[in-house]
């Protein structure tokens, strides 16, 4: 009888060869004052090797570390237990949860916020509960609202990236075969999902434009702050810092980057969130969050609205980007996300490994993450990092670009 199994050995074997293959390297933090910290703000000791600066974490105000961020979560885990123990619709509800949710309603300017147990259930669920007849996507949609389309089996029609033009004509060539087809526009139901920051190119979507364009047509707007929450108006998002509150029907992202934790909320109305709440198979048929992860973003998003982890971002990210574009590398995006664009995946390899050996680590992104010929080096400072590690980062990439020929 013919083997009917799977050829793994030749899919990795594919894969090696063209440079595509992945593997787990384990990092882990020193112990300091009693406690796991990063000393000099992003500096971690890789495993099997000597201490070296992380440029490459979406921890990005540092709160993975901070004690009141840790001490929130050891004081929820004594009180509440380290798991939720089932799903929030049967016993795994507590007030840490809530807690939580209300305070990104609050953040995020909604009537209510539900979190979910990771930001990828978090948009699966939400866009396959929504069920829409049809989702206008970026074509750079972070993957898991692209299988969120995939799962609600939807027309999905994919305009060009950031481009609000593009996303117009779309919207009117639907319209017009829709009209076309003898349907009204009440009779379908059509959603505009985009990222805000979008994680590989750091690029901003013109949320404005996007909202105009949905109001023309009447479609709703969700929108994935997953790389934004945290970072903008009162530890909110690009929505907040533009002030779109009222006219993003949807709003989602993590607790996993800035807040220092893990997870994924959904931000809306009453309506919206209960809605979800009944239909999302990800949040009804998962184990709710734990309760320490809950209270760790928690404690997180306060000290996000409170403190000056913000301000100390922004500046690092204005440091390293004049740093980096002075020496002549091509640095993408306008967020605290700087793709260093190499083209070449062989290039952007070794330019990783000899930052690298220079006690810098920020891996290399080749396709298919990225697309062919657009492999880089995805550059992240955080809020904890000084000057000297500024300096010392871009003198790494200094260097090793002159051994790679990029300089």
């Amino acid at each position: 009888m013919a083997d009917r199994g799977f050829d793994l050995e030749t899919r990795l074997e594919t894969l090696e060869e063209n440079d595509l293959k992945r593997a787990l390297s384990p990092v882990d933090r020193v112990a300091e004052h009693g406690y796991f910290a990063e000393p000099s703000g992003g500096e971690l000791p890789v495993l099997e090797t000597a201490e070296a600066l992380v440029f490459a974490s979406n921890n990005y105000l540092g709160l993975t570390d901070d004690q009141r961020v840790q001490d929130a979560a050891r004081q929820a885990a004594a009180t509440v237990g380290t798991g939720a123990g089932a799903s929030r619709l049967v016993t795994g509800d507590t007030m840490v949860h809530r807690d939580l949710e209300r305070q990104l309603a609050e953040v995020k300017g909604t009537e209510r916020a539900l979190a979910f147990s990771s930001g990828y259930a978090a948009n699966v669920g939400t866009i396959t509960a929504l069920e829409p007849d049809v989702v206008f996507s970026d074509e750079l949609n972070h993957a898991s609202i692209i299988d969120g389309c995939r799962l609600t089996d939807t027309e999905t029609v994919v305009y060009d990236h950031c481009d609000a033009a593009s996303l117009r004509s779309k919207l009117a060539d639907r319209a017009e075969r829709a009209a076309r087809d003898g349907r009204q526009p009440a009779d379908e139901s059509w959603l505009i999902v985009t990222d805000s920051v979008f994680s590989m190119d750091g690029t901003v979507a013109p949320l404005d434009a996007i909202c105009d364009a949905a109001e023309e047509f009447g479609a709703w707007v969700m929108v994935d702050e997953a790389h934004a929450t945290g970072l903008y108006a009162n530890g909110g998002g690009v929505v907040q810092a533009e002030g779109l509150e009222d006219r993003v029907h949807v709003q989602m992202g993590t607790l996993s980057k800035a807040l220092a934790s893990q997870g994924g909320y959904v931000a809306g109305s009453a309506e919206l969130i209960e809605c979800v709440l009944n239909d999302a198979r990800s949040f009804v048929f998962s184990t709710g969050l734990a309760p320490p992860a809950a209270a760790a973003a928690s404690e997180a998003l306060h000290v996000a609205r409170h403190g000056g982890a913000r301000e100390r971002l922004w500046e690092n990210v204005a440091h390293l980007r004049d740093g980096l574009e002075s020496m002549g590398f091509d640095v993408w995006g306008d967020s605290q996300i700087l793709p260093v664009i190499v083209g070449d995946r062989e290039d952007a390899i070794t330019l990783a490994d000899g930052v690298r050996e220079r006690d810098v680590v920020a891996p290399a992104i080749r396709p298919p993450t990225v697309p062919e010929g657009t492999s880089r080096i995805r550059v992240v400072p955080m809020a904890t990092h000084d000057r000297s590690d500024i300096i010392a980062c871009l003198e790494a990439f200094r260097a090793a670009g002159k051994e790679v020929g990029l300089l």
